[in-house]
């Protein structure tokens, strides 16, 4: 296993680097990064695990229920994720599957669900901080080409499969594969173009996998982990790696090895792609730039290449992105400026949502454009983008106002919240008291503890920034309390403290 040249002329990469504490996959498009995965080995997801869970509680209310299924919090199972024996419900599928499968909810929760009942759930969603893992009844079950659904005789094909004719040829070809069992198929985006042999091998993979999981499931006691999704280089490239890829590099032999194995099972055509990275001394991902990428993927601030620069701000309602010209002045008249920044942005826009991973409603304030022509250019650019979004996205017309609504499906913990964690100054709010705020506060504190100043002097430990303020634009501050105490007040500036934070000391 040698590795060779770096190609010079990518269109899409797949980067995977490995160590003993966390696999991270970078996905690179004209050598900028659009996605990027991380899983801390001792962290792993949950989405795509099998359960033996107990009901713990069923709320008709909510029209739900909380289940133990082995976690510091109870999952959650909404009423339309129970299966019932019936049509009912809806099945979630992968972001880079086929559309949910529908189903009419007739039933109430506390009709499908009691207290104590065990049964076989999947994790859809992580959980937060604040909430348990969602869960589902309706198992699915990915390959390589094909998705099993175990409890459902359903027969799709992935909604990024477009043309008609292959869509009714891989429908025709699964209802005749799956005719004899009770299970359900959907064709996923690389089965595109694929035929009987190729799909038969993974629909018995899939059905052995399942008839494994209902065994184990038959022999454990709740709550029980049954089934666990594959790690997470295995994965993705299960999930993302095709013919669009030029070159997948592994920084990493057990890595590459367990890929090239996976591969050689599903798609052997795909093998030559995989390149194990040797070049010693120079790490994978600062070789492509990645690290910096994800660096300015955790600012609120992202500059355009024009000079305008978009703000995104998560809130726990909704993110909202807003788009300015700064420095951009553009050549001819301001529509044009208007028109040429909100067209860069929306392309940078979808790229920040992608990778950093941003979901729920999000709130795009573009520049306000006067023409309907535009908003509709505008609009048109920011559609073709976010086809190159697997997650699941609605969006809404520009308003008059320059106003987007985007919803987009989580499934995983973004990237925000993955890499950082709450300031403790701020709690996360991510502003402190201004320079001012501060001085006032200290000067009631020095003017209560007035005893201090009793020998003629009064030393004041505080951070280097105020120490300059009341040396300079509040100098007035320190004066007055200075004629207020009859002593010489002392500032020494100790980098050590918080911005908020002082000491007053007699001296």
């Amino acid at each position: 296993m040698s590795a060779e040249p770096v190609p010079q002329a990518p269109s899409q990469k797949m980067l995977v680097t490995s160590d003993p504490h966390e696999t991270r996959i970078a996905v690179l498009e004209d050598d900028r990064l659009t996605e990027i995965f991380v899983e801390r080995h001792r962290h792993r997801g949950l989405v795509g695990n099998v359960y033996k869970g107990r009901v713990t509680r069923v709320l008709p209310g909510m029209q739900a229920a909380f289940v133990d299924i082995g976690l510091e919090r109870d999952a959650f199972l909404y009423v339309s994720d129970v299966e019932d024996g019936e049509e009912s419900g809806h099945i979630e599928l992968g972001e880079d599957d086929a559309e949910a499968v529908p189903r009419e909810v007739q039933r109430s929760i506390d009709e499908l669900l009691k207290q104590g009942q065990e049964l076989l759930v999947q994790a859809l969603k992580d959980p937060l901080p604040n909430k348990g893992a969602r869960i589902t009844t309706h198992v699915t079950l990915p390959g390589r080409y094909l998705v099993l659904l175990p409890t459902v005789r359903h027969f799709g094909v992935s909604r990024r499969i477009d043309e008609e004719a292959e869509r009714e040829r891989l429908v025709a070809l699964v209802q005749e594969i799956g005719a004899e069992g009770r299970a359900g198929l959907i064709v996923r985006t690389v089965g595109e173009g694929r035929g009987r042999e190729e799909f038969e091998a993974d629909f018995d993979y899939l059905t052995k996998l399942w008839g494994a999981i209902q065994r184990r499931g038959a022999a454990a006691a709740a709550p029980a982990l049954l089934h666990q999704e594959q790690d997470l280089a295995v994965r993705v490239v299960r999930d993302l790696f095709s013919h669009e890829f030029s070159v997948l590099w592994v920084d990493g032999e057990d890595s590459y090895e367990r890929i090239v194995e996976f591969l050689d099972q599903v798609q052997p055509s795909l093998i030559g792609r995989v390149k194990l990275y040797r070049r010693e001394g120079v790490d994978l991902f600062e070789r492509f730039g990645i690290e910096s990428q994800i660096e300015a993927a955790l600012r609120s601030k992202v500059w355009l290449k024009s000079g305008g620069y978009i703000v995104i701000n998560p809130t726990e309602a909704l993110v909202a992105i807003d788009v300015n010209t700064g420095r951009f002045v553009g050549k001819t008249n301001l529509e044009e400026t208007v028109l040429k920044t909100n067209l860069e942005a929306v392309e940078e826009i979808v790229r920040q949502i992608r990778l950093r991973d941003l979901g729920g409603i999000i709130v795009l304030d573009l520049i306000d454009m006067s023409e309907e022509e535009h908003r509709r250019e505008v609009f048109a650019a920011l559609e073709e983008e976010l086809r190159k979004d697997r997650s699941k996205t609605k969006v809404l017309s520009i308003s008059e106002f320059g106003l987007v609504e985007i919803t987009r499906k989580r499934s995983r913990t973004n990237l925000e919240r993955l890499l950082t964690q709450p300031c403790p100054y701020c709690q996360g709010s991510g502003r402190i008291r201004a320079l001012e705020t501060i001085c006032l506060n200290l000067r009631r504190e020095v003017l209560e503890n007035r005893e201090l100043a009793a020998e003629g002097e009064l030393l004041l430990r505080v951070h280097p920034d105020i120490a300059r303020a009341l040396q300079g634009e509040e100098r007035e501050v320190l004066a007055e309390l200075e004629r207020a105490l009859g002593a010489e007040i002392l500032i020494q500036a100790d980098p050590s403290l918080h911005h908020e934070r002082f000491d007053i000391v007699g001296v």
